[in-house]
């Protein structure tokens, strides 16, 4: 998309502003989610971490959350 528009007098497109913001929020959600994953990752890790010191000390845990 560019910001020209043959349309109409002074030749900018109306659409240009939100074509800009649009892309802004579309990089935004993307840093967004990507350090979203990295988090979900971490506690994933510390989740398996405190399953497996359960397991040694035979302690029991929900295997799925009761809360569904």
């Amino acid at each position: 998309m560019t910001n020209y528009c043959a349309f109409s007098k002074n030749h900018k497109c109306i659409k240009w502003e939100d074509y800009q913001q649009m892309q802004l929020e579309v990089e935004e959600a993307d840093e967004t989610c990507h350090g979203n994953w990295i988090e979900i990752q971490r506690k994933e890790r510390y989740i398996e971490a405190l399953q497996s010191i359960l397991e040694e000390h035979n302690l029991h845990y929900p295997s799925e959350w009761m809360f569904d």
